[in-house]
């Protein structure tokens, strides 16, 4: 199981998650989100020695502008969290040497398939409409979600669902609310169950 620990701020949380080996470390770059950090908050990430991890800025509909600063600092992936087209990401996979993740929203069977609009993305990441309101996957849409290391899934995944959601074929998920006690602050004590629940869970898993 990979997985994305999303909304993270980058002085408290980062080191944590690389102790634990999160695969993917998301930065929010949203004004609305009550995870929305500046591009400057970046700067420490030069600090980490992050091995294998990808540090991951989540952005909604950005122009160049933004993601010339964001490409600066010690970013290796960039999550599309707008109404990006694929020959959007295709332009920024030729501007910039960053990964590309293109965020689906999903209310119904139809919008899974929109995955196949977006090939310059090198991962999809299937979300439900409330980005980030911990709005539960319906199960019997996680069973029709394309399935593989390039594609993610969130919403309401925590310690007591992600055992069920491996069962169910997925390999990536990516959460951010559930690992809070606090609304946009992260509890480094859930952060830790949930890994040492997916460590467990990937002894026992053969890919």
């Amino acid at each position: 199981m990979i997985v994305k620990c999303c909304g993270l701020n980058p002085t408290r949380d980062v080191q944590i998650c690389l102790d634990l080996k999160v695969n993917f470390l998301g930065f929010i770059f949203y004004k609305k989100s009550p995870r929305n950090i500046k591009i400057s908050d970046l700067n420490i990430l030069k600090n980490y020695n992050r091995r294998n991890s990808l540090f991951t800025a989540v952005t909604v509909n950005a122009n160049n502008e933004m993601i010339d600063q964001i490409s600066s600092k010690n970013i290796q992936c960039l999550q599309l969290h707008g109404s990006e087209t694929n020959e959007r990401i295709k332009e920024i996979k030729q501007r910039y040497n960053l990964k590309v993740i293109k965020t689906i929203q999903v209310k119904n069977e139809t919008d899974i398939e929109l995955y196949k609009k977006y090939s310059y993305a090198d991962y999809i990441l299937h979300d439900t409409p409330s980005m980030e309101g911990s709005i539960e996957f319906p199960v019997d849409l996680i069973h029709k979600l394309p399935k593989g290391e390039n594609f993610a899934i969130a919403g309401s995944i925590s310690e007591d669902t992600i055992e069920n959601i491996a069962k169910l074929g997925v390999k990536w998920c990516d959460l951010s609310s559930k690992l809070e006690s606090k609304l946009g602050y992260k509890d480094h004590k859930k952060i830790k169950k949930f890994m040492d629940k997916v460590k467990q869970i990937n002894e026992n898993t053969t890919f």
